[in-house]
């Protein structure tokens, strides 16, 4: 359940300054020492250190996890003052939790933060001035994403309605086990709004954007798969999270759109954020957007979704996955 800016007023938290925390105030506050962040990277050298330095505003202690980088993203991590951790990467679910697990986080809050992501000056102001003062039924904090597409922000086609639980008690929170479209879930407790944006920024060339959704689909398709072939124990964390955006996203996603036609659902999903959205209105980035995230990669996900149920069906579950294992090098 989400708590209202009405419902906090009524608690007496607007005398506290919790809906109006003045920016002052946050100003002279430090890091909190009630929150740690993790980040997760790999060959982030060009987004790493914008990762961190924002994360170093709110949170005392920077966890980097980091996937045995080629680059210098370690390197750069280490000189801000983050601890920078190393672990093999299975998928961003099971790296996620493994830092839950393993580094000792001993703080109250965690925020989660891509490396491609940072927090904007009015979420920083409103969390610094806000998370001390959550009374204990709180357990997570919901905030905007902000898509900055080639130097263009995104308004239309959808995304800036999207709400992700990006802080959370860490007694209350763990990452939903997915091979892709991964969730923080909370055993309990409501869930209050930030203000301001968590900003996605991808500074890298395009065509590394091409080869991150490569494997994105990949990961997609195993998901997709499991619907209809039990592969793995399918995670059913969102399921439980009545009211919440990402139990509805994820209802329709596997309630609706994975019941369309296979090839026909990637352009319906293009014209819906496209034209229904209004997504035509961010110009010729939110046509290069669209094109490729709705349409493109949706059509390279269905292609592999065909391609993995032809390879079942000749070859049956465990050739399929040793099928997946060799092509892809990911051991289900």
């Amino acid at each position: 359940m989400s708590l209202t800016h009405e419902t906090l007023e009524k608690r007496g938290l607007r005398k506290l300054g919790y809906i109006h925390g003045a920016r002052g105030a946050a100003a002279r506050c430090g890091p909190l020492e009630s929150l740690t962040a993790i980040i997760l990277t790999f060959n982030e050298e060009i987004h790493v250190g914008r990762a961190v330095r924002s994360a170093q505003r709110v949170a005392s202690r920077v966890c980097v996890v980091d996937s045995f980088s080629t680059d210098r993203t370690g390197e750069i991590a280490a000189e801000l003052g983050a601890e920078v951790h190393e672990h093999v990467f299975k998928n961003f679910a099971d790296q996620f939790q493994w830092a839950l697990d393993t580094l000792g986080i001993q703080s109250e809050w965690v925020l989660k933060l891509d490396a491609d992501e940072y927090l904007d000056d009015s979420s920083v102001n409103d969390l610094l001035a806000r998370l001390p003062l959550l009374p204990a039924d709180v357990t997570g904090i919901l905030v905007r994403l902000k898509v900055i597409f080639s130097g263009h922000w995104l308004r239309f086609g959808g995304y800036y309605t999207t709400n992700l639980l990006r802080v959370f008690r860490r007694s209350a929170g763990r990452m939903e086990q997915r091979w892709m479209d991964e969730h923080i879930t909370l055993s309990h407790g409501q869930t209050v709004a930030l203000r301001g944006n968590l900003v996605h920024d991808e500074l890298k060339p395009f065509h590394f954007w091409i080869e991150k959704h490569n494997g994105y689909a990949t990961r997609a398709m195993l998901d997709f798969i499991n619907l209809d072939t039990p592969l793995f124990e399918a995670d059913r964390g969102i399921s439980k999270a009545e009211n919440s955006q990402a139990h509805f996203r994820r209802f329709i996603k596997e309630k609706i759109y994975h019941r369309l036609p296979l090839y026909l659902r990637p352009f319906l999903l293009f014209f819906y954020r496209y034209v229904l959205r209004l997504g035509f209105l961010d110009g010729r980035q939110g046509f290069v957007f669209h094109f490729n995230h709705a349409l493109w990669y949706r059509l390279l996900e269905a292609v592999k979704i065909d391609e993995a149920r032809r390879c079942i069906a000749e070859h049956g579950i465990d050739g399929f996955k040793d099928h997946v294992r060799r092509t892809y090098r990911v051991d289900i």
